[in-house]
């Protein structure tokens, strides 16, 4: 999950306002489309047995946490004119949660369709993904249990976000519909803020722009903007990754803090002065800072409590 970091980003103002005037936004009242993102995970977390698996929790709350967001988006954004079916495909067939994008009108503008080599890319991407899980994981020996579940991670990872997405968002294209990958080429950022704001997980940097960035960068700027997002990032990570792991508190957050600090350095007097934000330096820059604290995110509680059982009982060993 990440936080946009920069203010040039979204449809123009004008535009946004405009289908907001037509479709009656802003006579919703204030706390509209926010109680079940508080309720749903607070029911998960009250209701879960604790004979369940810590794995089967997680992914719970993440789900729960997901539809409060997805739920969020769409009711705070009614738009006219448009079939239930693409109401229900946004709500339940679509991973992404720029719903102004996905629901606006077929005929404007439609999206490129995806040629062949794209559908090719996300289908290999799916393929890499499941020999991760159910063929290399298969090799590492017993004795490296946090190994095997670093490499049944980045499995998973490749078969959701890299690969599954990539193939719903070439499925929607192809009928007309505004569904952009939600992974950009993470790996060719040369900035932490270009990372972050374009190019991992866009999704949740769409939910995150438009319900904490805007509204606080115009009240207290963009450095207080930024921090509390990322500082947003870190709480629902530790909601999901930690809590349900029993350990590891406070290390997502951690990670998410050092994101935020590694921006307000790339933007620096000095950072400009030795090339952050592009070039390679930018992107070492971007790879050390991303990298490095990746085990204060991903700690060895949750992968050996939870990730570890989760492939073994997905049938990864």
């Amino acid at each position: 999950m990440a936080v946009e970091p920069q203010v040039q980003t979204g449809p123009p103002p004008g535009a946004a306002t405009s289908r907001a005037g037509r479709s009656g936004l802003a006579a919703l009242p204030w706390w509209q489309g926010w109680p079940p993102l508080v309720l749903l995970p607070a029911a998960v977390t009250l209701a879960v047995p604790p004979t369940w698996p810590r794995w089967a929790y997680m992914w719970a709350l993440a789900f729960a946490i997901y539809a409060g967001c997805k739920w969020l988006t769409w009711r705070r954004s009614p738009v006219q004119g448009v079939p239930a079916w693409m109401h229900a495909g946004y709500l339940i067939g679509w991973p992404g949660l720029d719903v102004a994008a996905f629901l606006k009108p077929r005929q404007d503008f439609p999206p490129p369709r995806p040629g062949v080599t794209e559908w090719l890319f996300a289908g290999s991407k799916l393929a890499l993904g499941v020999t991760l899980l159910f063929g290399v994981a298969r090799l590492i020996p017993r004795q490296y249990p946090y190994l095997f579940g670093w490499v049944g991670m980045v499995g998973l990872i490749l078969v959701l976000h890299f690969g599954s997405f990539h193939l719903f968002s070439c499925v929607w294209r192809r009928v007309g519909v505004e569904a952009k990958p939600l992974m950009n080429w993470p790996l060719a950022s040369a900035s932490v803020s270009e990372f972050w704001g374009r190019r991992w997980n866009t999704a949740f940097r769409d939910l995150t722009h438009r319900f904490l960035f805007r509204p606080l960068s115009t009240r207290l700027g963009a450095r207080w903007a930024i921090s509390a997002g990322f500082f947003f990032s870190g709480v629902v990570h530790d909601l999901v990754i930690s809590l349900p792991s029993g350990g590891g508190y406070g290390g997502p957050s951690l990670f998410f803090a050092l994101q935020g600090v590694a921006i307000f350095v790339e933007r620096s007097r000095l950072g400009r002065q030795i090339g952050l934000g592009q070039g390679w330096p930018g992107w070492l820059f971007t790879m050390v800072v991303l990298v490095a604290p990746l085990y204060g995110l991903f700690h060895p509680p949750f992968v050996l409590e939870i990730v570890v059982p989760f492939l073994r009982a997905l049938g990864a060993v």
